[in-house]
């Protein structure tokens, strides 16, 4: 099941393995509930591009239509720290210039939409808005 294709990309027409299945398909549903909450958040950003996953064509899983105004990167997990996604996520939005930048994480230890605020970096630049990380829920 782990390396055999039995599974299907939950977006795209092709095989994947089973387990790729589950991380993709909980990882647009992250994505999704992570652009419901940008978009009450930010409704200058001019809307939102979403392509999660480790192949999608943007820079960021989020990005909004206006560039250079939010960005984030978004993923489901059982805690935010499983296999470092959340300092590789935040080590990569620190070298990126856009106003607003977050990390969204679906997870069932983190059952509501809310900023994570002890989850936040250190801010390292003065003048720049710090990197936010927010939990998001399926409501």
């Amino acid at each position: 099941m782990k390396f055999g294709s039995v599974g299907f990309h939950p977006i795209d027409e092709r095989e994947i393995n089973l387990v790729e299945q589950i991380n993709q398909t909980w990882s647009y549903i992250a994505a999704l509930a992570a652009a419901r909450l940008l978009l009450s958040m930010h409704e200058d950003a001019g809307g939102f591009e979403l392509a999660p996953g480790a192949h999608a064509a943007l820079d960021l899983d989020i990005m909004s239509g206006r560039r250079g105004v939010v960005g984030a990167e978004v993923f489901a997990a059982v805690t935010p720290d499983n296999n470092r996604k959340l300092r590789r996520d935040l080590d990569k939005l620190s070298k990126r210039n856009e106003v607003h930048r977050y990390v969204f994480f679906l997870s069932p230890r983190y059952p509501k939409n809310e900023h994570q605020s002890r989850l936040d970096p250190v801010p390292q630049d003065s003048g720049r808005n710090p990197i936010q990380v927010w939990s998001v829920n399926l409501n």
